[in-house]
């Protein structure tokens, strides 16, 4: 019998088989792996199988069994080999997400990888992604962030870019949180703000997703009992994969991934390899999290830190203020005494002394140097005083009209204008009415002292956050850095703002009663006094509150 194929050939020529390609050459040599690889296949073959048929051969009925045989066999070991290179793939593409994953604390980046990762073509090839992250009070499932297009003309253009650029995962990863992070967040801010939904709905598909631990694909959404109508709404398809996040025994998020645009089916190997994925990136989201809570906490205690340094300096200069005022108090009662009475004979005799008479002026002098000398005792002792206020509500406009209405004398005397303009609607201060007078008194005074005849002051009062703020500026020659620090000094003396305690006092008024003295030198001359006043109840640096 004439045979068609070459099967019963030990050897053959190129052209008496025409299933052999270029490459597969050794078959024309080797007859037994021809056969298996080739003439199973070949159709000139089973019309040789159906002629053996005819000549009665009691082969001839199981060679055909065995030649499906084999085909079956082969068909399962090639799709074992697609398999087994759909999961290598699959772990090349885990792995190298893994390294950036676990290399990166900054939470954006980590989800600008996690949603790349999810929706390109190199990935998991989702069309949209949508990601859902519980509130840190943990009562919240809060849509933060989504990525993919919103239209197939957007699609459109995506996919072309995709192939244009022809980036790898990592670079699309990296490009997407360098040019594009915050625009889709923006491009999706309708849709993340609809996708809220507290933890307490344990019904809700999204929160049983969490609940269970497993991904649920929700099939037939607009018609699905499970599914709330308004989630089916807002994404807008009819079939959507949910993935929780969950670190250890924390609830991190879910992700919502879809194929809005074409349509393709989700299967399960999709559903596998994105639980899969959802392992690493809810540990990676999780220490992210941690990492950006660790650096604001820390913030907060470098702050913390440096507030308590400067109580602390607070304190120590306090309590060295305090012993100055303490041997200035005693000093200044025991001179005191003997000043009143030195001074009060000066007065009676002064009195009783003709106006001829050539010891009158040396009377004159001593009266008068007794009553300098009782003012600056007068200094002294309101110091010490100011070491222990009594705080309460007043109205700042109301202090700073009397103050000014006390020294229009001094302001005549001198030809000096003062000019005030207060604040409208000022809340109350909570101050030591009378230590705060005093400072303002003393400030004034002490630039009218400063200006020349007919020169001006001008008072201002407004309101700024948590303080009643009062400004006051006179014109006269610059003070400079270290006259600034001499006039706030105790015992230092400064000629533009007189001598004695001066602003020391003031500063240690302010200072003790949680207030703020500034004092500034203005770029056109003369000296700025900024006093810093509390609408609120402040506990001093001792621990205790104060006032009231």
């Amino acid at each position: 019998m004439d045979w068609e194929c070459c099967w019963g050939k030990e050897n053959i020529r190129p052209d008496e088989c025409q299933q052999i390609s270029e490459g597969e050459e050794v078959l024309y040599t080797s007859r037994g792996r021809r056969i298996l690889e080739k003439c199973v296949e070949c159709p000139l073959f089973r019309n040789d199988l159906r002629k053996s048929g005819e000549i009665d051969s009691p082969l001839a009925a199981i060679v055909p069994f065995l030649v499906e045989g084999v085909l079956e066999q082969r068909g399962k070991l090639q799709s074992m080999v697609g398999f087994l290179d759909s999961k290598d793939r699959e772990i090349k593409f885990l792995h190298e997400i893994s390294l950036v994953l676990q290399t990166s604390v900054d939470l954006d980046e980590v989800l600008s990888v996690v949603m790349t990762a999810i929706t390109a073509g190199k990935g998991f090839g989702m069309n949209r992604a949508f990601l859902l992250l519980t509130g840190k009070e943990r009562k919240l499932l809060q849509g933060y962030l989504g990525v993919g297009p919103r239209s197939l003309d957007e699609a459109w253009q995506i996919w072309g870019e995709i192939n244009r650029d022809d980036f790898t995962l990592k670079e699309m990863a990296k490009n997407f949180y360098q040019t594009k992070f915050n625009s889709e967040k923006v491009k999706f801010h309708d849709i993340l703000e609809r996708l809220t939904v507290p933890l307490a709905e344990q019904n809700h598909v999204l929160v049983r997703a969490l609940r269970e631990r497993k991904p649920i694909l929700v099939e037939n959404a607009f018609n699905n009992p499970d599914v709330d109508p308004s989630l089916a709404r807002t994404l807008d398809v009819d079939s959507f994969l949910i993935t929780p996040l969950i670190s250890r025994n924390r609830r991190i998020g879910v992700i919502i991934s879809d194929n809005c645009i074409t349509r393709r089916p989700i299967t399960p190997q999709d559903v596998q390899s994105l639980e899969t994925f959802a392992f690493p990136v809810a540990f990676a989201i999780e220490r992210a999290s941690l990492y950006e809570r660790l650096q604001e906490e820390l913030l907060k205690v470098t702050a913390a830190n440096v507030k308590l340094k400067e109580q602390q300096e607070l304190i120590v200069k306090m309590e060295r203020m305090a012993l100055v005022g303490k041997i200035t108090s005693n000093i200044a009662h025991s001179i005191r005494n003997p000043l009143m009475i030195i001074g009060g004979f000066a007065r009676t005799l002064l009195k009783g002394a003709a106006e001829n008479d050539p010891k009158r002026g040396y009377l004159e002098s001593i009266v008068r140097e007794a009553r300098q000398l009782d003012g600056v005792l007068e200094e002294v002792l309101n110091y010490s005083d100011s070491l222990y206020p009594t705080l309460d509500s007043w109205d700042v406009n109301q202090l700073l009209s009397a103050v000014c209405r006390e020294l229009d004398g001094k302001f005549a005397e001198r030809r000096v204008g003062c000019r005030l303009r207060l604040g409208v609607d000022l809340p109350q201060a909570h101050i030591d009415y009378k230590q705060v007078a005093y400072c303002l008194r003393s400030i004034l005074a002490g630039m009218v002292d400063s200006l020349a005849d007919g020169g001006e002051i001008r008072v201002v009062s407004r309101h700024e956050a948590e303080w009643v703020v009062i400004a006051v500026e006179g014109a006269g020659k610059p003070t400079g850095v270290g006259g600034l620090e001499s006039v706030t000094s105790p015992f230092a003396s400064a000629r533009e703002m007189g001598d004695g305690l001066g602003l020391a006092v003031c500063r240690t008024i302010m200072e003790k009663h949680g207030n703020i003295l500034e004092i500034e030198n203005p770029p056109e001359g003369g000296m700025r006094c900024i006093l810093k006043l509390p609408i609120q109840k402040k506990e001093d640096v001792y621990g205790t509150v104060t006032g009231g």
